[in-house]
C-alpha cells in the first residue's frame, strides 16, 4: 500500500511539472494559431496551423516583411494575421496599386513580387506612423481587412511573429521574412 501511494505521488509530481512547463511555454514563449480566411493567400491558407514566437519581440523590434499575429485593435478578443509593411517613424503611401515608404527623405517602392502573386495594392492613402505604430497588410490585398481599412497597429497589440507552419504537413516550414 505504501509503495502504491509513493508511486502515485511521484506520478502526480511529474504530471504537475509537465503541466506547468507546457503552460509556461505556451503562455510566454510559443502559441499556436489557426489561420481563418483568405486574407494571407497565397502564403497562408484557411486552416493552416502555425506556431507563433512570442518572445523575440521582447528583445528586438518587429521588422518589415515579418508576418505577425496580433489582437485586432477594434476588438482585442479577435486575433489577426498580417505582414508588417511600415515601421515607426515612416510614412506609408498606397497609390496607383503600389506601396511606397518614405523615411528621412529616402523613398522605397516596396518590391513584393517574391511573396505576392499580384503585387497590386488597392486603395489610396498616406499614413505617417508614430513611435510604436506599425502598418500591416494582408498578402491577398483585394480580400484583406488591414491597416488600409482600420488604421495603424499599436506595438502593444502584437502577440508575436509567425515562426513555423506545422499543418498541413506538406507545407511544414519555418516562416522567413522576405528581403527588400
Amino acid at each position: 500500500m505504501k509503495n502504491t501511494l509513493t508511486f502515485l505521488l511521484e506520478v502526480g509530481k511529474i504530471v504537475l511539472i509537465a503541466l506547468l512547463l507546457v503552460w509556461g511555454l505556451r503562455t510566454f514563449v510559443f502559441q499556436p494559431f489557426l489561420v481563418r480566411g483568405a486574407s494571407m493567400e497565397p502564403n497562408f491558407h484557411n486552416w493552416d496551423y502555425l506556431i507563433v514566437d512570442q518572445i523575440s519581440y521582447r528583445f528586438r523590434p518587429p521588422q518589415r516583411g515579418e508576418v505577425v499575429v496580433f489582437k485586432y485593435p477594434h476588438n482585442p478578443s479577435q486575433r489577426y494575421i498580417k505582414r508588417i509593411v511600415g515601421l515607426p517613424g515612416e510614412t506609408i503611401t498606397v497609390n496607383d496599386g503600389k506601396v511606397t515608404i518614405l523615411k528621412d527623405d529616402h523613398e522605397l517602392v516596396l518590391g513584393e513580387s517574391s511573396y505576392l502573386l499580384e503585387s497590386h495594392t488597392p486603395g489610396s492613402l498616406r499614413v505617417a506612423l508614430q513611435e510604436n505604430e506599425y502598418f500591416v497588410l494582408g498578402d491577398n490585398r483585394v480580400h484583406s481587412s488591414d491597416s488600409r481599412v482600420w488604421g495603424v497597429l499599436p506595438k502593444d497589440f502584437i502577440i508575436g511573429q509567425v515562426w513555423i507552419r506545422v499543418f498541413p504537413l506538406s507545407a511544414f516550414a519555418k516562416v522567413e521574412a522576405p528581403n527588400y
